[in-house]
C-alpha cells in the first residue's frame, strides 16, 4: 500500500534512537550507579537493549538485567535511582551525538517548512540540557518529556498535547520514532508513523510493526515526504 502523507504539517520525533545516540552516556551512569552500590558493570549492548521506557525502567532492568523487569509496577530502590540520575546528570551529553543522517534532515523538514517537536521518554530535567548540548533545541517548536504528563509513550496523550501546542490535527501529523512504544504513540494518536531500524527498540526488529514506512535515515524520510508530494 503506498504511503499517503501529502497532508503532513508537522513532525515529531523520538530522542534516544531516533536522534541521537546516547547509549555511551547512559552507560556511563548504569556502571556510576552499579559502582556506588559494590556491583559489576553492564556491557554498553545490554543497556542499548535496555532503553525506551524512562530511567526507572531503565534503572530496573540494570539491577535486574532482564527486559522484563521493566513489567515490575514497583519502583526500582531509591537509592540506585537517585545514584543513577546523579551520574547521569554529569555525563548527560558528553558521548550523545547524533545518528547519521540527523542534522541534513532536520535541516531539510525546516526547509519544507515543517514544524518539529520532540517526544521522549526521557525525564524533562535531562532532555532540556540534552537537546542543548548536542545543538538541535533551536529546530524543535515543542518538547515533551516522560515526566511532563501524567501518561508517557506508548500511550497518545503526549502525542495529542505535542500537536495541541503545534496547532495541528495528529492525522496531519508525522511521528518518527524507533521503537514499538514509539509506534503505538503515534498509531494511537492517529498520526503517520515512520521507524529508523537503527536504534533502541528493546533487541527487536521494527520492521516487524506495520509502519506508514520504514527509513534508513532521517533524510531519507524528508525524500520520501517530497516524492509524495511531487504525485499531487
Amino acid at each position: 500500500m503506498p504511503v499517503t502523507i501529502m497532508s503532513i504539517k508537522a513532525v515529531l520525533l523520538d530522542l534516544d534512537g531516533t536522534l541521537l545516540d546516547t547509549v555511551l552516556d547512559l552507560h556511563a551512569a548504569a556502571n556510576g550507579m552499579l559502582a556506588d552500590l559494590g556491583r559489576s558493570p553492564v556491557a554498553v549492548e545490554d543497556i542499548r537493549a535496555y532503553v525506551g521506557r524512562g530511567i526507572p525502567n531503565l534503572v530496573k532492568r540494570v539491577l535486574a538485567g532482564t527486559l522484563e523487569a521493566a513489567d515490575d509496577p514497583a519502583p526500582p530502590p531509591a537509592d540506585a535511582l537517585a545514584g543513577f540520575r546523579r551520574h547521569y546528570a554529569e555525563c548527560n551529553g558528553r558521548a550523545a551525538k547524533p545518528f547519521p543522517g540527523v542534522m541534513a534532515g532536520l535541516n531539510m523538514f525546516k526547509a519544507m517548512g515543517l514544524p518539529l517537536g520532540v517526544i521522549t521518554n526521557k525525564a524533562q530535567v535531562f532532555t532540556e540540557p540534552l537537546l542543548e548540548r548536542t545543538g538541535l533545541a533551536p529546530y524543535m517548536s515543542v518538547t515533551v518529556s516522560g515526566d511532563q504528563l501524567p501518561k508517557p509513550k506508548p500511550d497518545p496523550m503526549p502525542v495529542v498535547w505535542a500537536c495541541g501546542r503545534l496547532g495541528v490535527s495528529p492525522t496531519n501529523t508525522l511521528l518518527i520514532g524507533d521503537s514499538v512504544h514509539d509506534f503505538h504513540a503515534g498509531k494511537n494518536a492517529g498520526c503517520k508513523v515512520f521507524l529508523v531500524p537503527y536504534g533502541y527498540n528493546e533487541g527487536q526488529d521494527v520492521r516487524a510493526l506495520a509502519a506508514d514506512a520504514i527509513v534508513e535515515t532521517l533524510l531519507a524520510a524528508t525524500t520520501l515526504i517530497q516524492h509524495e508530494r511531487s504525485r499531487i
